[in-house]
C-alpha cells in the first residue's frame, strides 16, 4: 500500500517543485504582464499594435521585485534617449545610410553615458525605429507611451502580485553544498590506515576543485534571495537575513579552500608513501572519527544559517555546539597521536603538522562564538554603508519608526 501511495505522491511532489522553481515563476508572470500590458496599450495608445508594451513588460517583470523596479527604470532611460537623438537627428539631417551610423553610433555612446546597462543596444534601437518613419513626433510619443504603459504594468503587476522570497531557494543550494562537502570530508577520511593509491587521492584533490563550481552556483541563488528580500513588504528584517546567509556563503567558502588545501595535504603524503599505509592504525581511525565529527559541524552549520524559526535556529545552535565539542575532543586526541607518531618516525612530519593546522581553521571558521562577532561586524558595515548611500531613506524610515512606536505608547 506504501509502494503505491509513493507512486502516487511522487509525480505530484515532483510538479509541486517545479512549479516554485524561479524559471517556472518567472515565466507564468512575464506572460500574464505582458499580455496585460497590451490590452492596455490597444486602448490608449494610437499604434494598431502597440507591442512595444509587452516587450518592456517581459524585460521589465523580473523574479524579484527589486530588479523589477532597478529594470523598468533603466529600460524606459534607453528608450526615452533613443527617441531623444532621434529626433535632434531627424531636425538636422533626416535618414541617410551615413546618417544611420552616425545615430548609432550616437545613440550607444549616450546610452553609455546615461548608465542603462544592458539597455544600451535598446537606445540605438528606438533611435532607428523613430528615425525611419515619416511621422516622427507621432511615433516618437506613441513608442514612449508604448514603454511607459509596459513599465507602469510591470511595476503594478509586481507591487500587487509580490514576487516570492527565494530564500528557501538559496537555503536548498547552500544546505546541498554542505553536504557534497560532508561527502567529500568522509571521503578523505577512509582507507587511512591502508596504502592509498596516489590516483584515489588526486580524485578526491579534483573534487574538492570542483567545489568551487557549486559555490558559484549557491552564490547566484544568494543573489537572487538577495534581491527578493530588498523593498519587499512581506520582509521586516530583510537587512538581517541578507547578512546572515552571506556570511554563511563567506564560511563554507572559505572551509571549501581549506579542504582542497587538506586534500592536497593528503595526496602528498600518498606521493611519499606509497607502499605503506600513510597513518598507523590508531592515528587513521582517530583522525577518520575526527573527520566524521568536522563533516557533521559543517553540515550542522548550514542548517544554522538557513534556518529562519527561532525554535528551530536554536535546535541547530545546539547540534552545531554538539558537534563542534565532539570534534575538538576529537582533534586534542589526534593530535597526541600523530605527536607521539612524529616522535617515533619523523618522516613528513611536516604533512602531519599540516593536517592538523587545516582542520583546526575549518574548526575556527565553524565557531560560534566566531560567527556572531563576524555577523555583528558585517550588520554594523552593511548599515553605515545604507545610511551613507541613502540618508533621506534612512531618516524617513527612522521617522515613520518613531511616530508607530509614540502612537503605540498613547494607546
Amino acid at each position: 500500500m506504501r509502494d503505491v501511495k509513493d507512486t502516487v505522491t511522487a509525480p505530484v511532489a515532483k510538479v509541486v517543485r517545479r512549479s516554485r522553481e524561479p524559471a517556472v515563476v518567472q515565466t507564468l508572470r512575464s506572460a500574464v504582464a505582458a499580455t496585460i500590458s497590451y490590452a492596455v496599450a490597444l486602448r490608449l495608445s494610437s499604434e494598431a499594435a502597440p507591442l512595444t508594451a509587452p516587450l518592456t513588460a517581459l524585460l521589465v517583470v523580473q523574479v524579484t521585485l527589486y530588479s523589477t523596479i532597478t529594470t523598468g527604470i533603466r529600460r524606459v532611460n534607453a528608450v526615452v534617449t533613443g527617441v531623444l537623438v532621434a529626433i535632434g537627428f531627424s531636425v538636422l539631417v533626416g535618414l541617410t545610410w551615413w546618417s544611420l551610423g552616425l545615430i548609432i553610433l550616437a545613440a550607444l555612446l549616450v546610452g553609455r553615458v546615461v548608465r542603462v546597462d544592458e539597455f544600451v543596444p535598446e537606445v540605438a534601437i528606438s533611435a532607428m525605429l523613430v528615425l525611419g518613419v515619416t511621422q516622427i513626433a507621432n511615433t516618437a510619443w506613441d513608442r514612449v507611451l508604448d514603454t511607459l504603459i509596459g513599465a507602469v504594468v510591470g511595476l503594478l503587476f509586481n507591487f500587487l502580485f509580490v514576487p516570492p522570497l527565494w530564500t528557501g531557494t538559496a537555503g536548498e543550494s547552500m544546505d546541498g553544498l554542505a553536504r557534497r562537502m560532508r561527502q567529500l570530508i568522509l571521503q578523505i577520511g577512509e582507507g587511512l590506515t591502508a596504502p592509498t593509491p596516489v590516483s584515489r587521492a588526486a580524485d578526491r584533490l579534483h573534487a574538492a576543485r570542483r567545489l568551487d563550481h557549486d559555490i558559484s552556483e549557491v552564490d547566484a541563488a544568494l543573489r537572487q534571495a538577495e534581491d527578493s528580500l530588498r523593498f519587499n513588504p512581506r520582509v521586516k528584517e530583510g537587512l538581517l537575513h541578507r547578512v546572515v546567509l552571506r556570511t554563511g556563503l563567506d564560511t563554507l567558502e572559505i572551509c571549501t579552500v581549506v579542504l582542497r588545501v587538506l586534500a592536497r595535504t593528503l595526496t602528498d603524503l600518498a606521493k611519499k608513501r606509497t607502499e605503506e599505509p600513510l597513518f598507523a592504525p590508531e592515528e587513521g581511525e582517530a583522525l577518520e572519527e575526527l573527520l566524521g565529527h568536522v563533516a557533521d559541524a559543517v553540515v550542522s552549520f548550514a542548517v544554522l544559517v538557513t534556518t529562519r524559526a527561532s525554535e528551530s535556529a536554536e535546535t541547530a545552535e545546539t547540534r552545531l555546539a554538539e558537534d563542534l565539542a565532539a570534534a575538538s575532543a576529537a582533534r586534542e586526541n589526534t593530535a597526541q597521536l600523530l605527536l607521539r607518531g612524529v616522535q617515533e618516525y619523523p618522516r613528513q612530519w611536516q604533512l602531519h603538522g599540516a593536517l592538523l593546522a587545516e582542520i583546526d581553521r575549518i574548526l575556527d571558521e565553524l565557531n560560534l562564538e566566531n560567527r556572531s562577532a563576524r555577523l555583528l561586524e558585517e550588520l554594523d558595515r552593511a548599515t553605515r554603508e545604507q545610511r551613507e548611500r541613502h540618508p533621506r531613506m534612512v531618516a524617513a524610515r527612522q521617522w515613520w519608526s518613531d511616530m508607530v512606536s509614540r502612537h503605540g505608547r498613547g494607546s
